[in-house]
């Protein structure tokens, strides 16, 4: 041990060698130590994003005195408040009577050309206990309130990319991708936040990783590089029966050529079992040649597949195996995609006189020129 005078000898030492970094730090303010803002849990971040109340014990409560804020949280409110009552109370009433095995416990739920829309499968398959989804968009970094720069329009971002799907029942995606790109809320990540936060669900645990060739999800790591499909887990509760859930979202092409390219997805959900799929504005993209094994995957691998027209074509739904309801009118594609009408479905729709549906679904969100098919395996 230094006897005393050894220590107090270091002082002079000690104190001019902080001064000099003090004096260093003023004339080099881009070295100075900055304070750290303490990181808010994901569950925070969500209802904050979704203009909803945070604990007052909160990082973020603080953020939801600013007007920018409470305007924001206004918005979403009148939003949310229009969607439950022109849509969401309708579409259930509708399940109750013509889809009441959707409300009971499943083991998996696949989403595939979903992007962000966590909305309409949750209340579609409200008791999944794994949503698998995915999109080309990029997920973006965890976002962070505590970092934005300019919170109105991170805030104002996100309204905007969110405010076709509230409005009609679908994202428009070049819109999607400019919104998303804007200010310091990137990618898919703050939409699903918001969705599940509004939701009634609590995030417990996000995990951000990708999928390796052989379809094992693994935890990124610091200095690792991942799989060629990256992805994030979001585990949450439902707040109402405390039953854990999941949602895995993936940025992936799943187009012939991309699922050759990164075999992992089709692996990983395939391991997940036989599932409920769900399908909505798909772009008609399963019409085309060039998505193939994701049409095929959906039909091998679900027992019951809810979908619009833009799905799976009908010519794909072999009726020695499949058994098929009809709701709504068929008045062909949008224009956008009248190239892929079905006349056969026509017919189909014509023969049957299938009961109405009073909310809207897919492209047609006039709930009077919407349709909506059941694929139920036999």
């Amino acid at each position: 041990m230094n006897p005393p005078w050894k220590r107090c000898a270091r002082l002079p030492v000690i104190v001019a060698l902080v001064s000099a970094l003090s004096l260093y730090a003023q004339e080099n303010p881009e070295v100075a130590p900055r304070a750290v803002p303490v990181a808010a849990g994901p569950n925070d971040v969500a209802r904050f994003l979704a203009g909803m109340p945070v604990p007052e014990t909160s990082p973020l409560a603080p953020l939801t005195r600013d007007p920018a804020w409470q305007a924001h949280a206004a918005f979403f409110e009148e939003q949310f408040s229009k969607l439950n009552l022109r849509q969401l109370q309708k579409l259930h009433a509708w399940q109750e009577t013509y889809l009441p095995e959707s409300l009971q416990p499943i083991p998996v739920a696949f989403y595939m050309f979903s992007g962000p829309d966590f909305l309409y499968v949750d209340q579609f398959f409200p008791k999944a206990a794994v949503y698998v989804l995915c999109g080309k968009e990029a997920m973006g970094p965890p976002p962070d309130p505590l970092r934005i720069t300019n919170l109105s329009g991170a805030l104002g971002n996100l309204e905007n990319a969110m405010k076709s799907s509230l409005n009609t029942t679908y994202f428009i995606t070049k819109d999607m991708k400019i919104d998303l790109h804007e200010q310091n809320l990137n990618g898919v990540l703050p939409i699903l936040y918001a969705f599940i936060a509004r939701a009634d669900k609590s995030i417990t645990n996000v995990t951000f990783g990708s999928l390796n060739s052989g379809g094992a999800f693994e935890e990124a790591r610091a200095g690792k590089k991942g799989g060629s499909v990256p992805g994030v887990r979001i585990n949450y509760a439902d707040n109402q029966s405390g039953e854990p859930q999941t949602i895995y979202y993936f940025t992936t092409d799943i187009s012939d050529g991309g699922i050759k390219a990164a075999s992992g997805f089709l692996k990983f959900c395939q391991r997940l079992g036989i599932a409920s799929s769900f399908l909505k504005s798909a772009s008609y993209l399963m019409f085309e040649n060039g998505f193939a094994t994701i049409r095929n995957f959906i039909l091998e691998h679900s027992k019951i597949i809810v979908q619009d027209d833009a799905g799976i074509p009908l010519a794909y739904i072999d009726p020695n195996k499949w058994n098929l309801r009809l709701y709504g009118v068929y008045l062909g594609p949008i224009e956008l995609f009248k190239q892929h009408y079905q006349p056969r479905l026509h017919e189909l729709f014509q023969q049957s006189n299938p009961p109405p549906l009073d909310f809207g679904f897919g492209y047609r969100w006039n709930y009077k020129e919407a349709n909506l098919m059941v694929a139920e395996r036999k």
